[in-house]
């Protein structure tokens, strides 16, 4: 009564075994993925100049005041297009 039942058992899994054979193995492929990966950027650092106002004293001229102040518009003008400078070679 057993034999019956593992021939049986034993057929289903030599049937089930043999479909596998027939059937081609999957080709291993390279694919080249192109990902963009961020890169830090490396600028030097810009330092701040000494401000022409910062020596500036109450007991000063209307005049120089008005000289350090305009010295120190150009000061800041030239430090902003540096900085500018400095961010867009990073981009």
């Amino acid at each position: 009564m057993f034999t019956g039942f593992f021939r049986r058992r034993g057929l289903l899994i030599l049937l089930a075994l043999g479909g596998c054979v027939g059937q081609p193995q999957p080709e291993a492929r390279f694919v080249r993925v192109e990902v963009p990966v961020q890169v830090p950027c490396r600028t030097p650092d810009v330092a701040a100049p000494a401000w022409a106002a910062a020596g500036l004293h109450k007991s000063d001229s209307l005049e120089v005041k008005v000289r350090a102040l305009l010295a120190e518009r150009r000061q800041r003008v030239g430090y902003e297009t540096q900085l500018l400078a400095s961010i867009n070679s990073c981009q």
